[in-house]
């Protein structure tokens, strides 16, 4: 179920256009929002990297109370708001344009919890850049490919690669590989998204020593000597990488510290 909301949406935006717009995904757990903050100022990080005008009245209290409100009036205990802002069609240029949002809430599961097992495989044909908008979420005609080549292939997701040929992300988010006791994850540099929900993941594991954390620069063939993968989407949740190519992996690890994580947040 999806609820979708906005404020003076018209089709003839610059979002519908051009694809000018940014997204940011926050969180609702237990009818509350989780991680506010950090998605606020990714929001914000976001806006000025695709130099939009923030309006003055964008303040956290702001976002606050307009989701407090809706997801009050729609009963909706766990969920994730996508959320997006837009540069409008007002006859300005792009540099002087207002801004304008349209959000929809999608009821899912507990956030922090692990969804339904995935099946990857890499793609080749095409690769994801490096730049400074690499890290945020905007169009991305390379993730629309994946997207159907992953629904050709009975897949659940792809891997994709940067130029030098070594991983960037999947198509819905960042992953996870868990070796040992260490923890690499794909450096932004290398064109991995900058995830609220996984910084505070990966802080978590860092702060409680469960395991040693490794921002790195990985090669395809090093994914097949991972003990367990997550893939960690802002958009869809938590998900457990059951099969690459012909390796399957487990995912006993992940469950114990997602166990632990949820702990965080009933304080």
């Amino acid at each position: 179920m999806t609820i979708f909301t906005s404020e003076n949406f018209q089709i003839y935006n610059r979002s519908f256009l051009f694809g000018d717009a940014v997204r940011v995904s926050f969180f609702i757990r237990n009818s509350e929002l989780i991680m506010a903050e950090e998605s606020y100022f990714f929001l914000m990080a976001s806006m000025r990297k695709m130099r939009m005008n923030i309006p003055l009245t964008y303040t956290l209290e702001f976002f606050q109370k307009l989701f407090l409100e809706k997801i009050e009036e729609m009963k909706i205990l766990d969920g994730i708001i996508l959320f997006s802002v837009y540069r409008n069609s007002d006859q300005k240029t792009p540099q002087k344009s207002d801004v304008s949002y349209f959000f929809e809430i999608k009821i899912n599961d507990d956030i922090l919890s692990l969804q339904r097992p995935i099946k990857l495989d890499l793609i080749k044909e095409i690769n994801v850049n490096t730049n400074i908008l690499s890290n945020i979420r905007v169009h991305c005609p390379e993730n629309i490919y994946a997207e159907i080549y992953a629904e050709e292939n009975d897949l659940d997701d792809i891997i994709l690669l940067n130029p030098e040929k070594r991983i960037a992300r999947s198509i819905f988010g960042n992953l996870l590989f868990l070796e040992g006791e260490i923890l690499k994850t794909p450096k932004t540099s290398e064109g991995a998204y900058i995830s609220p929900l996984m910084e505070n993941f990966i802080t978590f594991i860092h702060k409680n020593n469960l395991a040693e954390i490794e921002p790195s620069e990985i090669l395809p063939f090093e994914s097949q000597k991972a003990d367990e993968i997550l893939m960690i989407s802002d958009e869809k949740g938590i998900f457990p990488v059951e099969k690459i190519r012909n390796k399957t992996f487990e995912s006993r690890r992940f469950s114990e510290i997602l166990e632990r994580w949820h702990l965080e947040f009933e304080i």
